[in-house]
């Protein structure tokens, strides 16, 4: 294998000299492993996908924590390593990784370079975790599957995989750390290839010939196509047969539609800010996605108001009902999960409308406007702008909708959309 085909994370000792990795402080040592959201998905793939003995993983562990790699090398669809046992005689270690194949290469690039973001992170240097996401639309996984991890080393121990090949397995999230294209290279392209396939596509230098564009219309100055559309007013016609053509004015371009969905955020660090700073690189890739997503609902016309701190908070929050993302969400925003909940819940029945009369407290109102819902709810009891009747509530809006809550564990929750009238409510 030729040396450029390898990528070499040289471990622990080099020539007796420390590596710029942590030391091990001895066999208890409880170092951790994955310092990088790449490295941390390798090991959640590695104990919980590839079904590797867990007795034999914990064992490779404390090995990987000793010291016990002196050497570790990367190349397409393999690691090799050197690992230090209980005889003089280091043992050598092999762990394959299945390579995809040209074809299957192929279909990851295509829909990787479909996006545009993601195109720009990786030619700058980054791999976003949303390639992830990229494979899995092409029918693969980037991370390693059952049956996809095959160990092999020199020492007599038959079990499969050994200590030392377990070792090398959790040194392999330290490679990741360090460059998480690593990961590319264990399914078999190296990073300069990808790239270059990537540039390819963009450039439309593929095997099938690229469309011709039509070129763009030259343009003119404002002020200059302004100044002929005075000199020949829309009127001006051919004085015979009714046409009437406006003479010399270039017609304005309609300017372009945005995208047919939200693209995805290019640039996020995958290595995680310091602890110190209170911040998640979770949290940091949730606020990116969803700007981008507020920024192309804004842009196709979709939305066109401003949103308070509560209405946008409302608002990401009715996309996490039922998720462990809303318990976060309520958590970082400084309120209960159970208010938030509520007001999710009435974003997503009535937008601003419905959280308006949610958070709003009862306001006062000309009692006639509650003759309607009075007679809808007999033996009903009023407060402001309130008519309750056991456990139905209709709250007239300051947008003179009604807007029907009903009351479940001692909470009242929107439960319909907005109405003008109580008896479309009940």
């Amino acid at each position: 294998m030729a040396d450029e085909d390898r990528t070499p994370w040289q471990g622990w000792r080099r020539k007796g000299e420390d590596a710029g990795l942590p030391a091990a402080k001895g066999a208890g040592s409880r170092r951790s492993f994955g310092a990088t959201w790449w490295g941390r998905a390798w090991l959640e793939a590695l104990e919980q996908r590839a079904r590797l003995d867990p007795g034999r993983l914990s064992r490779g562990r404390s090995y990987a924590r000793r010291g016990s790699v002196l050497e570790l090398t990367v190349s397409p669809g393999e690691v090799e390593a050197v690992v230090q046992g209980s005889r003089v005689t280091p043992y050598q270690v092999t762990v394959r990784i299945r390579a995809f194949t040209a074809d299957e290469w192929d279909a990851v690039l295509d829909v990787v370079s479909a996006q545009i973001g993601r195109v720009a992170a990786l030619l700058d240097g980054e791999l976003p975790p949303e390639v992830v996401e990229d494979v899995q639309a092409a029918g693969l996984d980037l991370l390693p599957g059952a049956g996809e991890v095959l160990t092999n080393c020199s020492c007599p121990d038959f079990a499969v995989p050994c200590k030392h090949s377990a070792a090398v397995c959790y040194l392999v999230a330290d490679a990741l750390d360090d460059d998480p294209f690593a990961l590319l290279l264990l399914r078999g392209r190296r990073k300069d290839e990808l790239l270059t396939a990537l540039r390819s596509r963009r450039t439309g230098n593929t095997t099938a010939p690229a469309a011709p564009r039509t070129p763009a219309p030259a343009g003119i100055p404002a002020i200059a196509a302004f100044a002929r559309h005075l000199a020949n007013p829309p009127n001006a016609g051919d004085g015979g047969d009714g046409d009437r053509r406006v003479v010399g004015v270039v017609p304005v371009p309609a300017p372009p539609r945005p995208l047919g969905a939200p693209g995805v955020p290019a640039a996020v660090k995958v290595l995680d800010p310091p602890r110190s700073s209170g911040v998640d690189v979770r949290d940091l890739v949730a606020l990116a996605t969803d700007a981008a997503r507020r920024a192309w609902e804004l842009a196709s016309g979709d939305v066109n108001q401003a949103l308070t701190f509560e209405q946008d908070l409302a608002r990401r929050a009715a996309a996490s009902l039922g998720t462990p993302e809303l318990a976060d969400l309520a958590h970082h925003a400084g309120i209960s999960a159970r208010q938030l909940t509520t007001w999710a819940t009435a974003w997503r029945q009535a937008g601003p409308g419905g959280l308006a009369v949610t958070v709003d407290d009862p306001h006062d109102v000309d009692p006639e406007a509650l003759a309607e819902a009075l007679e809808a709810l007999p033996h009903a009891t009023t407060e402001a702008n309130r008519v309750t009747a056991g456990k139905i509530q209709l709250r007239l809006g300051r947008d003179n909708l009604w807007y029907r809550f009903d009351k479940s564990f001692n909470d009242w929750s929107l439960t319909h959309p907005p109405a003008p009238s109580p008896q479309d409510l009940l």
